[in-house]
């Protein structure tokens, strides 16, 4: 009986060593850094050709990594861009056409914010054991059931609006000095946000070194409102112009955190088992910040490529190949499935992605395009990219049509010259909209003949050559 027993116990401690062994010779799933910058000008990097700042940290990601040369979000504006990166689904597909706002008459606020339906990419990677986090600017719904924690993260830090001062929260403060909310500690006095957010940036790293870890660092720098360091401004004294000055700074700061972050990797050995991503979630709103977009014409707010066309940067050392530049069209829907495959998640039918893994075209696997085109639709507007044409439908004019292949900064609308392009692309852009849903909420009427005068205006697809010293 006594050699029974024994036996048996022999038998589960194998069975334990086995099972704990196992686990550990299994390849541990990379962890996941997505960084996004917000109203980031395309051309205010010195990675895109800035002669005025100097961005040596996010060049690096470049240099030691794949940069993306006709990189797009699905929308100009922040929240809807956040709703369709954060799903890997084109957000007008589940109603998500405006920026969210105010509630409007005739809708039912409940629904303001990411439908409860939609799984984010913290949802995917949550259930394979990604401890999840997120770091700054949510803005998809402020009510009880949008909150981060219930949309798949398990740590948050930061704000559920569009914005923050970047100085000062009050405890009962309204708009941008609301106060930093955290699930996980009381937060700290804000010294100055973009350093803050670098700061919780490289706590959770530290504290989730042995992960795998998702982290969501979402900067609101080098949004409204215009707040910059004096030492940062002093290195732009140069620049008369007094809004450009605060926005260049604003933007070197967000390059000094980003460089925390990745010193962060390497000092906890973590470089080469992790992917780093880096996007701005639309174009700069050079109406507002004095971003500049050059070479493309265009801001925030519309479908020029200026709105659109993005800084984009996948770093996954030893995975990917370094230093080289992808120069097919994808979009920040396409990040969902590529994180999916990481961590070893085969998406399903149900799912209904309309982004694509990445990996392989980045691999060589796959010399295709991997989108066949590309749609958005936005309040008033619409367009549609497919291969070298780009088509966007107006209200009040005939539409536009592009050849990006000879005119990348958008100056020649041949839309009655190739009548045939225009015509197959009207189509099957009223194709999609018969698809899709009626929107769940809309922004105030006002944006509408503002977003139309954005179209009209003249916009700088040169780089100033004022020279920086920073």
């Amino acid at each position: 009986m006594r050699n029974s027993k024994d036996t048996l116990l022999s038998v589960i401690a194998i069975l334990v060593f086995s099972f704990h062994t196992f686990g550990q010779e299994n390849p541990k799933k990379p962890n996941i850094i997505l960084i996004l910058a917000d109203d980031l000008g395309y051309a205010d990097l010195s990675l895109t050709g800035s002669l005025q700042i100097n961005t040596p940290n996010i060049d690096a990601l470049a240099r030691e990594g794949v940069n993306f040369t006709q990189a797009y979000v699905s929308a100009p504006v922040c929240s809807p861009s956040r709703a369709g990166l954060l799903t890997g689904k084109n957000q007008v597909s589940f109603g998500y056409d405006n920026n969210l706002a105010a509630n409007q008459t005739g809708f039912d606020p409940e629904y303001g914010g990411l439908p409860v339906g939609q799984m984010t990419m913290a949802d995917r990677l949550k259930e394979v054991g990604y401890v999840t986090g997120l770091i700054g600017k949510w803005h998809l719904g402020e009510k009880e059931q949008f909150h981060p924690v219930r949309r798949g993260f398990d740590e948050f830090w930061g704000y559920l609006g569009g914005g923050h001062h970047y100085f000062k929260s009050e405890e009962n403060g309204q708009g941008y000095l609301r106060p930093i909310i955290s699930n996980y500690k009381t937060p700290q006095p804000i010294t100055y946000i973009t350093d803050d957010k670098g700061d919780e940036c490289v706590d959770f790293i530290k504290k989730h070194k042995n992960g795998p870890f998702f982290l969501y660092a979402s900067f609101n720098a080098p949004h409204a409102p215009m707040h910059a360091l004096e030492d940062d401004l002093a290195l732009f004294s140069h620049i008369e112009d007094e809004k450009r000055r605060t926005y260049l700074a604003m933007v070197h700061r967000l390059d000094l955190n980003i460089g925390k972050i990745i010193q962060a990797l390497k000092s906890e050995h973590l470089e080469e088992n992790t992917m780093v991503v880096f996007l701005s979630d639309n174009g700069g709103p050079s109406d507002q910040n004095a971003s500049l977009n050059a070479p493309y014409n265009g801001q925030k707010g519309i479908l020029l490529e200026g709105g659109i066309r993005v800084p984009f940067i996948i770093k996954w050392k030893g995975e990917l190949p370094a230093g080289i530049t992808y120069s097919k069209a994808i979009s920040s829907l396409d990040l969902m499935p590529t994180f999916l495959a990481i961590a070893g998640i085969k998406p399903t039918s149900t799912d209904q992605l309309d982004g694509v893994d990445l990996l392989p075209f980045l691999k060589s696997e796959n010399n295709l395009s991997p989108h066949e085109n590309l749609k958005w639709r936005f309040t008033i507007s619409a367009g549609i990219l497919e291969d070298k044409w780009k088509l966007i439908r107006l209200p009040d004019r005939l539409p536009l049509l592009f050849d990006l292949s000879q005119d990348l900064s958008e100056q020649h609308n041949v839309a009655l010259e190739n009548i045939e392009v225009t015509r197959s692309l009207l189509k099957k852009l009223g194709d999609w909209d018969m698809s899709l849903p009626h929107p769940l909420f809309l922004e105030g009427a006002e944006w509408k003949p503002k977003q139309l005068d954005l179209y009209d205006q003249p916009y700088s697809i040169t780089q100033p050559k004022i020279v920086g010293n920073n």
